[in-house]
């Protein structure tokens, strides 16, 4: 057995790409020269693990903007380790394009490199590329007294005391992993169904029907919905357009000129969900001139605050509150100095009052309707959230028209900067969540509004949904939708609050939505093994961790000193997959206490006693560095 510290990370994907990045940048002020191996356990490629993975379509984007994406920090973010600047996407790709950095792809990757924009949006297995140069990366900056042992395959379970060395056991092998520390990055999770998904199951078999529960789309084997019928899809978000994309193009469709046309092998995509819209469209442009001085009512010392009362906050009681003061403070800044000659008052004045206002009192609603004569100018969170509230159409062709002028409008408000007040708004909810993830749950209801506003399609694929909806293959169903199994027909059947008393049936169901990240129905083995073991999880199912460095909490509430976790599934949930340039990405933050703090604990309790030299390792160890 070695004699040389061992550190386990559990997902190769992005979030163990910049664990090890961290290591790397943070180790020659913390490890001191000392030897430490790192065995990085995950079934599919490092750098872009499972979701961007090379092998899936090359129809499936990125929803981001190839300039919003950086997988390197920069002094914005608030850390203690050292920043180590690298490209984002966009001028990563220039460099490639300029023979700065050298790659070997296919010939329709490198393509694209060479076609790729900053406001364009890549390919998720371009994305692949460029994760798997940043794992490279890392892993050249690394001392040579640590060295990274990859292993494909699936980690099963981690065994172990408090207080000494773990055994990380991996799936079709006998001998386990030995490791001082374990670090679970892994990413979003496959979960069995829940009880409604179980019952709709069942149904369709009994009935010979097509029940797709929810998954990853580009997991998904989508054969079995057949060309011409229709098929209800339950969810209006990425996974919808992801699912659009795979069922038209990917069956041979195409668009001209803005229009569609068929290849005659669609289906006929009934869509609905609670709202009944997709997701705001990306914004389509840039930053121009001061930006909001944010946090500015939702800062470090309110969180502080909050963390120190006696009895936990009441997320809807005592911070949403806060939260939509702190939009509506990005929205009318960016307002009053972008747009001063739609307003009425001065900005002075103005941020005065809205400052001493409580949130959402009536004086506050008095300010702004005084201060801001065209409602349209004004933040409406609630009519956000909830667009389609109180509509109502005669017949689901009338609500056709209507939802195409209501995307059609949102396209257009959300490329014009002459409402540049919503791309503030965007940043006051990147500020907001890197604020939040010091509270941990925050519930699904936030992060879900979080992703509407802020993590929708590209602008081009709304475009293409238009096109869609115009040729009949995409119909909408409205807002407060309902699905129901009908035995007697032997039929799905679904219906919404926006055309009451109407109904579409189908045998094919979909729901198009990622699952729930549920630490009691989580199918990942290992995830299981740790909640039977005593890891805590909220009442949503994320798995609870210390929001300083990400130490797994027990259901004592006493972190383990030996294992810890970062990514979707837990507590500490970051924004987004990736972080954009510039905007202090808790994700970074996050990493760089969870690298510090096991640097520091290998050196100071396992090292004490002088430098570890023995580099024995496993022998079907693949070396990587």
């Amino acid at each position: 057995m070695s004699d040389v510290p061992a550190l386990v990370v559990i997902g190769a994907g992005p979030r163990g790409t910049g664990l090890i990045e961290r290591i790397a940048a943070n180790a020659p002020e913390l490890y001191e020269g000392r030897w430490l191996d790192i065995h990085l356990v995950d079934p599919y490629p490092p750098g872009g693990g499972r979701i961007w993975r090379h092998d899936q379509s090359p129809l499936l984007w990125m929803n981001s903007m190839a300039e919003d994406v950086t997988m390197f920090t920069d002094d914005t973010v608030q850390q203690e380790g050292p920043i180590r600047p690298g490209p984002a996407l966009h001028t990563w790709a220039a460099d490639v394009r300029e023979g700065r950095i050298e790659l070997t792809t296919d010939p329709g990757l490198r393509a694209e490199i060479e076609a790729l924009g900053g406001q364009d949006f890549p390919s998720r297995r371009l994305q692949s590329v460029y994760l798997g140069w940043v794992y490279e990366q890392a892993l050249a900056a690394l001392p040579a007294s640590i060295t990274v042992h990859e292993h494909r395959g699936r980690a099963v379970r981690v065994t172990g005391p408090r207080g000494g060395r773990q055994r990380v056991w991996l799936e079709g092998r006998d001998a386990p992993l030995s490791a001082d520390l374990v670090v679970l990055t892994i990413g979003h999770l496959d979960s069995e169904p829940d009880p409604e998904q179980v019952r709709l199951t069942e149904f369709a078999d009994r009935h010979g029907l097509v029940h797709l529960p929810p998954d990853f789309t580009a997991d998904s084997d989508l054969t079995a919905l057949p060309a011409g019928e229709p098929v209800i899809v339950r969810g209006f978000g990425l996974a919808f357009i992801d699912l659009m994309v795979l069922l038209t193009e990917g069956r041979g469709g195409r668009y001209e000129n803005g229009v569609y046309v068929p290849s005659g092998k669609e289906p006929v995509l009934h869509v609905g969900s609670r709202r009944g819209v997709p997701y705001h469209s990306k914004i389509g442009y840039g930053w121009q001139g001061d930006r909001p001085p944010l946090p500015r009512f939702l800062g470090p010392e309110r969180i502080e605050e909050l963390l120190n009362r006696s009895e936990p906050a009441d997320f809807r009681r005592d911070v949403r509150p806060l939260v939509d003061k702190e939009l509506g403070y990005a929205h009318y800044h960016r307002l009053f100095t972008a747009h001063a000659g739609r307003t009425a008052v001065g900005w002075t004045l103005f941020e005065e009052k809205y400052a001493a206002a409580d949130p959402g009192s009536p004086e506050l609603h008095a300010l702004v309707s005084a201060a801001v004569p065209d409602p349209a100018d004004r933040l409406d969170l609630e009519a956000l959230d909830h667009p389609l509230d109180g509509v109502r159409h005669p017949s689901y062709d009338a609500l056709q028209d209507g939802l195409r002028d209501y995307i059609t409008a949102d396209l257009d408000r959300r490329h014009d900067p002459a409402h540049s007040e919503d791309l503030a708004v965007f940043l006051g909810l990147l500020s907001v969540y890197g604020q939040l993830v010091r509270l941990g749950d925050t519930g699904d209801r936030w992060h879900g509004f979080f992703s509407y506003l802020a993590s929708g399609p590209p602008g081009p694929r709304l475009h293409q949904l238009l096109a869609l909806s115009r040729a009949g293959v995409v119909r909408f169903l409205g807002a407060g939708m309902t699905v129901e199994a009908d035995e007697e027909r032997g039929v799905f059947r679904a219906g919404s609050d926006t055309v009451p008393g109407e109904c579409v049936e189908a045998r094919a169901l979909v729901e198009a939505r990622l699952p729930e990240p549920s630490l009691e129905r989580t199918r990942s083995p290992i995830l299981q093994a740790l909640y039977e073991d005593g890891a805590a999880a909220t009442v949503t199912g994320l798995l609870c961790v210390d929001p300083g460095d990400g130490r797994i909490l027990g259901r004592d509430g006493r972190p383990h000193p030996r294992r810890f976790a970062l990514g979707p599934h837990t507590t500490a949930r970051a924004s987004g997959a990736f972080t954009r340039p510039r905007t202090g990405g808790p994700a970074f933050r996050q990493n760089d206490a969870t690298a510090r703090t096991a640097l520091a604990f290998l050196r100071d309790v396992l090292c004490s006693d002088g430098d570890v030299r023995s580099g024995a390792t496993d022998g079907d160890d693949r070396l990587s560095a």
